[in-house]
């Protein structure tokens, strides 16, 4: 007897809690959205956040406030996506970073297959390689070249170990063969005016980062990394080009809190896609050299996987350590 009751006591709990969250996703959202972003103010990433949280908030009518959480690798952002309320009014811009991570990092404060469900990948941002004028190169061919000519003398600019970027050339480092050095600096600015003062002879970056120091001359962009090409600039050659196992592009996603309904967690799906598939956000977003990428929540999880793959296959066969 007193088993039949527990049994019918944990099904009325069951029954009760399963109702509550259908009444949450009927009347979500109703009230402000929190978009965490894990970078500073002001760049590539931040500004294709903006522009996705404001078409966002015209839509779904409540506004979507960004909050800027930079530092330690986008640790501290996606940290706080983590330990977030699972109740879809805090969502968070997530990377190549989070995967990266979890190969880099023993040791993390919060679990990011058990804390963060991936909602959908956003964009694509596919990096170009750039060097100064002076070095006298042009092409990717020819910087292999003078790198195996001088092995251990030229330098690319890096943002940290457990970033995409040095990840990236680390990469490129493998499949051909080279030995380039990498010299850490503390984000993209210093890096490009190291490039540019020819203190590093090499360095992949975004190419809105880019654009201005190339359009000014002061560096030259040879190549990208994707195997597609980049949008943004369709007369640069990949370097698959020369060297087809190559094949690299950043993305940036949407993650939520573990626990989120998957009612919410839809919704939260339905209504980015919606804004990423606005002709006038595409256009936007292809002037910054970004291509709208959103795909299925499943297509994306595999993504995640294989890109974790990936990244541990570069750590592995390159210098770099996890710590």
């Amino acid at each position: 007897m007193h088993r039949k009751m527990l049994l019918k006591f944990a099904a009325a709990l069951f029954i009760m809690a399963a109702s509550a969250a259908q009444v949450q996703a009927q009347t979500y959202p109703n009230r402000p959205i929190r978009f965490i972003v894990p970078y500073a103010p002001g760049g590539g990433a931040d500004i294709a956040c903006r522009i996705i949280a404001q078409k966002m908030q015209e839509n779904i009518g409540q506004p979507v406030l960004v909050e800027n959480r930079p530092g330690a690798s986008e640790i501290i952002g996606n940290d706080a996506i983590a330990k977030a309320a699972p109740d879809g009014y805090t969502v968070g811009f997530i990377s190549n970073a989070i995967t990266i991570n979890t190969i880099m990092q023993a040791k993390l404060p919060f679990d990011p297959e058990r804390d963060i469900t991936p909602v959908t990948r956003m964009i694509n941002v596919p990096l170009i390689m750039a060097v100064p004028p002076t070095l006298g190169v042009s092409s990717v061919k020819e910087l292999v070249a003078l790198a195996k000519a001088q092995p251990g003398k030229l330098n690319y600019a890096s943002f940290g170990p457990a970033g995409p970027h040095g990840l990236a050339m680390e990469l490129f480092k493998s499949v051909t063969g080279t030995d380039i050095v990498a010299i850490t600096y503390k984000g993209v600015a210093p890096g490009m005016a190291a490039l540019a003062a020819g203190e590093v002879q090499v360095m992949l970056t975004g190419l809105t980062a880019g654009s201005a120091q190339i359009k000014a001359g002061k560096i030259k962009a040879i190549a990208v990394t994707s195997a597609k090409g980049a949008l943004g600039a369709p007369e640069l050659p990949p370097i698959a080009r020369d060297y087809p196992e190559y094949d690299l592009t950043t993305w940036y996603g949407l993650g939520v809190p573990s626990g989120t309904p998957a009612e919410i967690v839809s919704r939260i799906h339905r209504e980015v896609t919606r804004v990423l598939n606005t002709p006038e956000i595409r256009q936007r977003f292809e002037a910054l050299g970004v291509e709208a990428a959103p795909m299925p929540q499943e297509e994306f999880v595999a993504l995640m996987r294989n890109d974790k793959q990936l990244w541990g296959r570069v750590v592995k066969s390159s210098v770099i350590k996890a710590n």
